[in-house]
């Protein structure tokens, strides 16, 4: 006890440590934005030797070296990289000087929504749109025309002086020019570079990581890394293609429908599919709004809307699934703060940055400890066990998101399942916390009243299952009477309700002692109704030695009795207490209701004959699997 008391943080050292964990974030946080031309280099080349990992080692794998390898996958990378950029500024500069050619278009389609809004709107909406419309024009022929005073002469212009050097224009602009051009180019040049040092070197980076974060743990943490990188790497290749397949597939679609800048505007579609949820819709209103001022009718903005429609359905719902087998893992909520951090840090190349940056520190916190907070903040798995954010809606008194807990829970596992999982061990969490006078006997007592209303709600879906005869258990004999005691307090009576639930009505009759009975009382009600089967309930912590005491009792009065303690939620010293009840004159001990019914089960044959043949039987511990129906 001395030494986990000592192991036990003080709160000035958790403050120390919530304190230093403040600080570095918000260190690290700054050193990514003021050394941005730093990091985003190093970004995109991890980036780009992720995606390009795979095909340079099937390549390696086919006989070619390492050196050639490396150069054919950058190569191609970048003859793509260039050719892409190239048709996209191309399309720019038309796009720039074919604007201007669709001004009588735009002004026939405002012209319509105006006496569409006049027509068919109510008139003082017509009006107001009216009004609005006045104001804009008189405020254009003011700016354009010049302002006279009424009675007065024109304001006289103002003579304007331009000092002209000799000097050609092109050349005063052409160092403002260079820096703006050589900056993106150098970012993207160093990533290069660096994306070849990492290819060529991969294996010497990976054994340094595993010497930085191994700490002793080297088999874990190579198998960790191995398997991280080739998730990463696969992930990453397959959102290129299912990026730049979706951007060709718009860009062809776009294309057929005759908006022009095609190839533009599925450029623009596969980069913004790196930005989640949002990036695709904001962009795809470009080539929407360029199909209304192209054409005059409406048909083509529909046809624009509904490719963009079926692509959507079409990816997110049979391409990523089937490409991506498995989900990456990253939380929606994640994804999206992940890309306004990113995008506040680095700009544009954050932005698109942001969902791969996210998946990597995910895949990475999985599987190496020392990252394991970027898994739990960043991952789409529940934070909580089952059981534990059930018991913890419980501690909020919020009893319907505890019980939409259990409902979830239902929808992935049998109700039997739920015993053992959810309710018994919020029962044992309460007791345990009412021990260490962490709970109160108003909380102890919601815990026990709400855990009785979700037994009643799922009592009532047992019951229509042995209705139907879902279960396939066919009636047969007399009912076999188990005679339960709860061995402490309420929480063991629930345990002993949830076997009552999991066991066939049609052959089985269970029927529950008071716990309050004392141990004469029980004594006599056992000789009195003659049970098949006596199963002590005693969830932990605490009710050993008085259930061990009740065993000694009855096996004393009634040796031809079979008596079953049902130590449910014990997770450990198991051999232990089993060896103590058995010594007293326990028949078997059991620390699931799951296995208790199986051992139930095994006797019913024997039981349904009656008390002599049970008489004669001798039990042994069950091996089988915990069953699912009873």
């Amino acid at each position: 006890m001395a030494k986990s008391a000592s192991l036990t943080p003080l709160p000035w050292q958790r403050a120390m440590v919530t304190l230093s964990a403040t600080f570095v974030g918000v260190v690290v946080v700054g050193l990514l934005y003021w050394a941005q031309v730093v990091f985003i280099p190093m970004a995109l080349a991890v980036f780009l030797t992720f995606m390009l990992g795979p095909p340079m080692l099937a390549l390696q794998r086919r006989g070619l070296g390492r050196i050639p390898s490396v150069a054919v996958v950058v190569g191609a990378a970048v003859l793509a990289f260039a050719l892409v950029g190239y048709v996209v500024v191309v399309q720019v500069s038309h796009l720039v000087v074919d604007m201007p050619k669709h001004t009588e278009v735009i002004k026939r389609k405002i012209k319509a929504v105006r006496e569409m809004a006049q027509g068919q709107m109510s008139s003082r909406l017509g009006w107001m749109v009216q009004e609005i419309t006045g104001e804009l024009n008189t405020r254009t022929e003011d700016a354009a025309g010049g302002t006279d005073e009424p009675g007065g002469d024109p304001t006289p212009e103002k003579q304007v002086v331009v000092v002209q050097s000799s000097e050609p224009g092109w050349l005063r602009q052409l160092p403002m020019r260079l820096s703006g051009a050589l900056e993106p180019l150098a970012t993207v040049g160093l990533a290069i570079v660096l994306s070849i040092f990492m290819l060529l070197k991969r294996e010497d980076l990976r054994n340094r990581f595993i010497r930085l974060a191994g700490h002793g743990q080297m088999t874990v943490t190579t198998r960790a890394v191995d398997d991280a990188g080739s998730r990463i790497s696969r992930y990453l290749l397959m959102q290129l293609l299912i990026n730049g397949g979706y951007g060709l597939v718009w860009g062809i679609g776009l294309r057929i429908i005759g908006v022009d800048y095609a190839l533009l505007w599925g450029f623009l579609a596969a980069l913004a599919r790196y930005v989640p949820y949002i990036g695709t819709p904001a962009v795809s209103l470009l080539p929407i709004a360029m199909s209304l001022v192209m054409f005059d009718g409406w048909t083509h903005v529909i046809l624009v809307v509904a490719l963009l429609l079926v692509m959507e359905l079409v990816t997110a719902n049979f391409i990523e699934p089937h490409l991506f087998g498995q989900s990456i893992g990253v939380s929606e909520v994640a994804l999206l703060f992940a890309a306004a951090l990113w995008a506040f840090l680095w700009g544009p190349i954050g932005l698109v940055l942001s969902g791969p940056l996210t998946v990597c520190l995910v895949v990475m916190g999985r599987y190496i400890p020392q990252l394991e907070f970027f898994a739990v903040a960043l991952g789409d798995e529940p934070a909580l066990e089952p059981e534990v954010a059930y018991y913890q809606r419980l501690l909020a008194a919020d009893k319907e998101e505890a019980k939409q807990v259990v409902k979830e829970r239902a929808k992935a596992s049998s109700i039997n399942q739920i015993y053992d999982e959810i309710l018994v061990p919020s029962l044992t969490f309460a007791k345990r916390d009412l021990q260490r006078q962490l709970l109160n006997n108003e909380e102890e007592e919601f815990v026990l009243r709400t855990t009785e209303e979700v037994l009643g709600d799922l009592a009532q879906h047992q019951a229509a299952a042995w209705e139907a005869g879902a279960n396939g258990v066919a009636a047969g004999g007399k009912k076999v009477l188990v005679l339960g005691w709860g061995a402490c307090d309420e929480a063991d009576r629930l345990g002993l309700e949830m076997l009552r639930q999991m066991l066939d009505p049609k052959r089985w009759e269970v029927e529950v002692a008071p716990c309050g009975m004392l141990v004469a009382q029980l004594v006599s009600l056992a000789e009195e109704k003659r049970p098949g089967v006596f199963c002590i309930g005693s969830i932990p912590p605490g009710g050993i030695a008085h259930a061990r005491y009740v065993v000694k009792r009855l096996r004393r009065s009634l040796p031809d009795l079979k008596i079953l303690v049902g130590r449910w939620g014990q997770k450990g010293k198991i051999d232990a207490i089993r060896q103590e009840f058995l010594d007293v004159g326990a028949d078997l001990v059991e620390t699931t209701l799951a296995e208790t019914c199986t051992d139930l089960l095994g006797w019913l044959p024997v039981l349904e004959q009656g008390p002599d043949a049970a008489k004669a039987a001798s039990p042994a511990p069950s091996n089988q699997q915990p069953a699912t129906v009873y």
